[in-house]
């Protein structure tokens, strides 16, 4: 995604050979920190788009990429956001009221807080050049989807953009009332249509699960999903009528070939907006799943894309499991093969994983233990924060001690143009002996150049687990899914004692006499 200055650093571009794109940033609240990892994908692998179109929460991003902000510098920005800005609360006295509340909170975190960390600028988005941006909002008082060019878009619509009903209040402008348009559509890709572009390239964030969850705020959600899925799977039908008539030889919004879809989403629905607020998840968490789901989207696709039909956004449904984020650190060395000799020499090289068990009984009766593995790591020859294609992780006992398992850790990495495979093992005992105290896990590590392990080394090294990582491990550890506090409580006692063994109770005790 390139361009010359003054447009946007990096991120999008004008007109190019070849297909004209677009690239669609759906909505999904707070949690689409993950399109900004999918756009670090996309622009690295040298995508242009034409045009740009927001609704809901992508509005962020695209005010983001229409300010000047490269997609590196957009994942920057989202990891050190305070999160809890989003959320303003009204007048105390308010509340007093609460059957007569006209929202939750209000827009002055978002206004004051978060639009400008995330660098969002009205003038710069309003003189970009090279793209059109367009952003959708609902006209409240005419019940319609507005569509806006960034020429004209200000910072009281790019607020209603994202000022969902219940939880903050409608915008008021020039006589009408505005709100986020999610409930009418979550992505405009008839716009883009319209506009001429051959390929459209969608973020989808929101969720399309089979199951049915108990709960009012879940199925506040289950509603927001089935507004923005329906809708979407309405455009699919415009949009296969009018290739049907391409082929019949007729020229549709001056469209001579069919139009084809890419759409980008992940795997399993993102934890929602208060597992983010409450720490659950994190911005960087949220990237890497982003950045790993549109690296695996690229290398598998097809140029003909994807079937305009409603399966392209479905996930998989999660059972009972449990989600947890732990980092390493220590010396590797590139050169070397030995990670003694690597940690010995090496510079330092910090290591930050998400794992994800979305079936806890599933994953305890497989005999590798597989879960799901994200991460981004930091190393001075790389650069910070660089984020993993994919990954395996799995939990092995040895065999020849009793309740030390064996972390097995592989992760895919880009740098300058290059492959890399990170390639590491490590034990996690099963007895807390006073040598723990400093190092819960010594990690060995090789890195290969290539996507696998055959290919030739590079580096190598030891990352370490001590005893305040372990410590952020165990506070980060949740059950997710759990239909009750008892079910939740009794899945992390499972896997707590699993995973750590005799250590889940003596670290705990340790970090309790330690924080005194």
């Amino acid at each position: 995604m390139s361009q010359s200055p003054p447009q946007t650093d990096g991120t999008v571009a004008t007109r190019t050979p070849g297909p004209q794109r677009s690239l669609i940033l759906a909505g999904g609240g707070m949690r689409v920190a993950y399109q900004a990892g999918v756009l670090r994908a996309l622009s690295e692998a040298g995508l242009s788009f034409a045009h740009a179109d927001g609704t809901s929460g992508g509005t962020i991003n695209l005010a983001m990429l229409l300010s000047g902000l490269s997609p590196v510098e957009m994942c920057d920005r989202w990891r050190t956001l305070q999160v809890k800005e989003f959320v303003s609360f009204m007048p105390g006295q308010d509340y007093l009221k609460a059957w007569n509340l006209q929202a939750f909170g209000d827009a002055r975190g978002v206004r004051q807080g978060v639009f400008p960390h995330l660098g969002i600028d009205i003038e710069k988005i309003r003189a970009a050049q090279g793209i059109e941006g367009t952003f959708n909002v609902c006209n409240y008082t005419r019940k319609t989807s507005d569509v806006i060019s960034h020429r004209q878009i200000d910072l009281d619509l790019l607020v209603a953009g994202i000022s969902l009903p219940i939880y903050m209040p409608p915008v008021a402008k020039d006589g009408c009332l505005y709100l986020d348009s999610v409930w009418i559509k979550d992505a405009n890709l008839m716009e883009a249509v319209r506009r001429g572009a051959e390929e459209l390239w969608v973020v989808w964030c929101i969720g399309n699960i089979n199951q049915y969850k108990n709960g009012i705020f879940n199925q506040y959600v289950h509603m927001i999903e089935l507004s923005a899925n329906g809708h979407l799977f309405e455009e699919f039908r415009l949009i296969n009528e009018i290739n049907a008539r391409i082929r019949n030889g007729e020229t549709v919004y001056g469209h001579t070939r069919p139009i084809r879809l890419h759409l980008i989403k992940p795997k399993y629905p993102l934890p929602l907006d208060p597992d983010f607020y409450r720490g659950r998840i994190d911005a960087a968490t949220l990237i890497d799943i982003g950045y790993s789901d549109a690296q695996q989207y690229l290398q598998g696709m097809t140029p003909d894309g994807l079937a305009f039909e409603p399966d392209v956004t479905k996930m998989l449904d999660e059972g009972v499991g449990v989600s947890f984020r732990l980092s390493m650190s220590g010396g590797v060395a590139l050169g070397l093969a030995d990670p003694i000799e690597g940690a010995a020499t090496g510079a330092e090289f910090s290591l930050h994983l998400a794992v994800d068990v979305h079936d806890l009984p599933s994953f305890m009766q497989d005999p590798e233990h597989a879960a799901v593995v994200h991460g981004h790591l930091s190393f001075a020859p790389y650069g910070d924060n660089v984020p993993a294609k994919g990954g395996v992780f799995k939990l092995i006992p040895p065999g020849d001690r009793s309740g030390t398992k064996l972390i097995i850790c592989e992760l895919g990495f880009y740098h300058d143009g290059t492959d890399f495979y990170l390639a590491g093992r490590g034990e996690i005992r099963g007895e807390a002996s006073s040598g723990l105290a400093k190092d819960a896990c010594v990690f060995e590590v090789q890195l290969r150049q290539g996507t696998g392990q055959d290919g030739p080394v590079v580096g190598a090294g030891i990352l370490r687990m001590g005893l305040s990582d372990l410590m952020q491990l165990v506070s980060s550890l949740h059950a997710t899914n759990a239909g009750s506090a008892s079910e939740e409580v009794r899945t992390l006692v499972d896997f707590g004692r699993f995973f750590l063994g005799a250590i889940w109770e003596s670290y705990s005790q340790r970090a309790a006499v330690e924080q005194k």
